[in-house]
């Protein structure tokens, strides 16, 4: 008789998915977060301090 060392589901349409245990597989639910936690003002205020020094050096390089 001849076995594989890991049972499969074939439900599990990709093969690593099969690979893994039912309990794995079937985890929690992820958890979502609202639009307000995506960004903070340090963000904003790193995002505009690239752009300028972006801008800043191509306007340099282009004079």
């Amino acid at each position: 008789m001849r076995r594989s060392l890991v049972i499969t589901d074939e439900g599990a349409r990709h093969p690593f998915l099969a690979s893994l245990p039912p309990h794995v597989r079937h985890g929690s639910e992820p958890v979502r977060r609202g639009i307000s936690g995506l960004f903070t003002l340090q963000d904003v205020k790193e995002f505009l301090m690239a752009y300028c020094a972006c801008f800043l050096a191509v306007t340099a390089f282009l004079i």
